[in-house]
């Protein structure tokens, strides 16, 4: 199946057809877009610019027997109704449950594992703190209850306010269907109480240091939770609004298990083909190395088509776009056709970025020494996400401190992830894949550049160096790796700015305010043109809710023309 996606060109019947449906962008949400509209009995075409789909959620073998998950690197957030309503499990998706899912190291011999167990869990925090231990399943039960009544929000196009000018039944209409929606977010609010609706306020509003300090008091216990507070972000634990950050990241689940993060088998490009494969038997169509360079808008305002980089022009009276909103509006889209405010609102978002990847071949699992393991076969350690780094919450403000400076992090956040311990089919055997997600790197250093080799390679062993310090030896298991910084993932993957989410996700840029204020429903000032990416509600992540979100809006004013 891989090679039967990657070796589509656009053909003359492509050129000449008029598509009901172009999607720009073969990530994982311009896919979905694609399998829903086709399933709906529409002719689409999805139109991505590299040889290989996926978007971030793609596997590259960059290394001979070695298979990465080149950007995103784990699975929960891929909301549960795109599972079942495209069948993708009959398309090949394979869930891999890790458990525990997160191991903390210690420079004092000491280690923290957590999981979905729960007497693991109190076990391992008593090590640190009984009261911690105590709070920690109220804490849990807290965020759970808090993601269920989100949860419906992220399934839906928002009650955005109607643009332009419309019938008197339309408007009607409109009105009557953003009513029920308040109506219905007003009963959830009844039902959640007042005590836990200001709890609520609280963790969305205040810095992950104030909410993580109001329920702990052991350092490595805040740190390792506190990590998804700011993880792909420029944030730092003591940013106003990070604590929403947090909850996204346990919105997820795995096959009902809320909150549990899976490996996917044959990594996450794995996601992307089983999406793919949906799609193509609705009848969707998927052309590769087919960079979009231009919007063609009509006189009247009106999208018509696109063009390719090659001169080719595609015909449709819909378009969407699954590249970021910069991408689309500032790049896409002719000068002088969208209104003054929203092309400011546009180039003027938060696309800042402080990730970077690096995945490697390795010969050996890592052997941490706080574990007294000395055999080389997995353990629980090596199961979930092993936390590198900054062991204190202030720690992490520091590494924070250093990027917001322009250096990348004197001792940076390191997420270890080790998929190859429950997935056998992405490595040579007895050998492994490691992913490491890291934290701050600024996009423009201010003391060198990514683009010269010499201070990437630095960098780099700074990052293997501290990985040395708890697994001593682990710097000479490297056969060999790729690392993405900001600037790689922009060129790359697309990301502008090197923005996993496309685009911040702090309180101003989420919900009604995503992308912009007034255009947060998939729709946008360019009639027939619509975005399906992580820039527009509910953002960033594995999630396709963007994607099937979008292809629903569409879908209804198809229905109205």
């Amino acid at each position: 199946m891989w090679r039967q996606l990657r070796k589509f060109s656009c053909s003359s019947s492509a050129k000449e057809k008029k598509w009901d449906a172009l999607i720009i962008g073969g990530g994982h949400n311009g896919l979905t877009s694609a399998a829903y509209l086709a399933r709906s009995g529409l002719s689409v075409a999805v139109l991505e610019r590299r040889h290989i789909i996926g978007g971030a959620a793609v596997t590259e073998e960059l290394i001979p027997g070695f298979k990465f998950s080149r950007c995103s690197y784990l699975q929960s957030l891929l909301r549960p109704c795109v599972i079942k309503e495209l069948e993708l499990k009959r398309h090949g998706l394979k869930l891999l449950k890790r458990n525990p899912s997160s191991f903390t190291p210690c420079r004092d011999g000491r280690y923290l594992l957590l999981g979905p167990d729960k007497e693991l869990n109190y076990s391992e925090i008593s090590k640190f703190s009984k009261s911690d231990a105590d709070a920690y399943s109220r804490y849990e039960s807290q965020l759970d209850k808090f993601c269920e009544f989100l949860d419906p929000l992220l399934d839906s196009s928002t009650p955005e306010t109607l643009q332009g000018s419309s019938h008197l039944n339309t408007r009607m209409k409109h009105k009557l269907q953003n009513s029920a929606f308040w109506a219905n977010c007003l009963r959830r609010a009844l039902h959640l109480g007042q005590k836990d609706l200001v709890d609520l306020m609280d963790l969305l509003f205040a810095p992950a240091s104030k909410v993580l300090n109001n329920w702990f008091e052991t350092d490595v216990l805040k740190a390792t939770l506190a990590t998804d507070a700011v993880i792909g972000t420029t944030a730092s634990v003591h940013t106003p609004g990070s604590g929403y950050v947090l909850l996204h990241h346990v919105m997820g689940e795995s096959d009902g298990d809320r909150g549990i993060w899976s490996y996917v088998e044959g990594g996450m490009g794995s996601v992307s083909m089983a999406i793919a494969a949906a799609a193509k038997e609705a009848g969707a169509t998927i052309l590769t190395n087919a960079e979009v360079s231009k919007l063609m808008i009509e006189d009247t305002g009106r999208v018509h088509g696109v063009m390719l980089e090659d001169g080719t022009i595609l015909h449709s009276s819909v378009v969407l776009s699954n590249a970021t909103p910069f991408k689309t509006f500032m790049d896409l889209v002719p000068d002088d056709v969208l209104p003054h405010d929203f092309h400011n609102a546009i180039k003027c978002s938060d696309y800042r970025s402080a990730t970077t990847k690096i995945n490697l071949a390795v010969d050996r699992l890592p052997q941490f020494q706080c574990c007294n393991l000395s055999h080389p076969d997995a353990g629980p350690q090596h199961n979930g996400t092993i936390h590198i780094g900054p062991e204190s919450m202030e720690e992490m403000h520091i590494a924070a401190q250093d990027a917001e400076n322009g250096l990348p992090s004197r001792r940076p956040i390191i997420e270890m992830t080790i998929p190859t311990v429950f997935d056998k089919t992405i490595s040579p055997s007895g050998k492994h894949v490691i992913g490491l997600f890291i934290q701050y790197t600024p996009y423009k250093p201010s003391d060198g550049s990514w683009e010269n080799p010499a201070y990437r390679e630095s960098f780099a062993q700074r990052c293997f160096s501290m990985i040395d310090e708890y697994a001593p030896g682990f710097s000479s298991s490297i056969i060999g790796y790729d690392m993405l910084t900001p600037p790689d993932l922009e060129r790359e993957i697309g990301l502008t700015g090197g923005n996993i989410f496309h685009g911040s996700m702090g309180l101003d840029s989420l919900f009604l305010m995503r992308p912009v204020k007034g255009w947060s429903n998939y729709r946008t000032p360019v009639e027939g043109l619509y975005l399906c990416g992580s820039g527009a509600h509910p953002g960033g992540g594995v999630m396709g809710a963007p994607g099937r979100n979008a292809a629903h809006v569409v879908i209804e004013d198809l229905k109205k023309s």
